[in-house]
């Protein structure tokens, strides 16, 4: 629980309800939060937006406290309808439009809901992520090993999942361990309860994942061929991996969004948490343009 929200169930698909935080007043911002985590990412900059704005913090379908549909097709967990559980959140809880930010996972299906849903879409962050399309042509050679774990959930249903079970503590603790660099910054309640959430979620988050590598890059592909671009102010927030892995993050997303900030930082993956006042003044930047 984030001190001071309601907690909502809202249907949004036919057989998908989400489960989401809401408190404070004012405009609305919506949260979406990344791997391995849940909703609970946001609790320190959603207590701060909510002074003098709507704060809206969903699980993802197929995460935490929402519904988990089993992948029937590549469609289930695309970006594109997990962008439209999004919008039908929001519409349900009364805005028919709304500012958006989003961090790893949560930021690709923000991403995707300022191509699909612009009319909607007020303002959108993304935190340290590049959009799917460019996120696989950057990665190559020995240097593709720091993402090991988009390519195993790449792989046909069956062995992911298998091996993902077979030792969930330990993998999803390895991402929460070796990307934050603040062990404080996640303090044991919230580790314990970001690792049961994903223990019991391996095969949907496994779907998001695949699906990352197949109609997601579809989707974008087809959006760059078309020459669609995000038409609202956006504000992107990343670590410095270009320099590492030889691209230019702030021009890549250029390329998509011509009303941009771009910002890096020294924080590590998880700055939600570990620079949380850093991260509501870039929202808060970004919510005045």
């Amino acid at each position: 629980m984030i001190p001071g929200f309601d907690q909502h169930r809202v249907q949004v698909d036919e057989d998908v309800t989400l489960n989401a935080a809401a408190g404070g007043s004012g405009s609305p911002i919506v949260l979406l939060h990344g791997f391995p985590q849940t909703h609970l990412m946001w609790r320190h900059v959603a207590a701060d937006l909510a002074a003098d704005h709507t704060v809206i913090c969903p699980d993802l379908r197929g995460y935490g406290a929402s519904d988990k549909p089993s992948a029937r097709d590549a469609d289930t967990y695309s970006k594109r309808t997990m962008a439209a559980d999004i919008v039908a959140l929001a519409r349900t809880l009364g805005h028919e439009r709304f500012a958006l930010a989003g961090h790893d996972r949560g930021a690709l299906v923000a991403f995707r809901a300022g191509l699909d849903h612009p009319d909607s879409i007020t303002r959108l962050a993304i935190l340290d992520v590049l959009p799917t399309l460019d996120m696989w042509d950057v990665l190559h050679g020995a240097d593709a090993a720091v993402a090991f774990h988009l390519y195993l959930m790449a792989q046909p249903p069956g062995l992911p999942e298998r091996m993902i079970e077979a030792t969930a503590d330990e993998f999803f603790g390895s991402f929460l361990d070796g990307w934050g660099g603040d062990p404080s910054a996640i303090p044991t309640e919230v580790r314990t309860a970001y690792l049961a959430a994903s223990r019991a979620a391996v095969p949907s988050i496994v779907a998001d994942y695949r699906a990352s590598a197949g109609i997601d890059v579809d989707h974008d592909r087809a959006d760059r061929a078309a020459g669609r671009r995000l038409a609202m102010p956006v504000t992107v927030v990343q670590q410095d991996w270009g320099a590492a892995l030889g691209y230019d993050a702030a021009g890549l997303w250029g390329a998509w969004a011509p009303n941009l900030v771009h910002r890096t930082t020294t924080a590590g993956h998880f700055m939600a948490e570990q620079t949380p006042a850093e991260i509501v003044k870039d929202l808060r930047d970004l919510l005045n343009r």
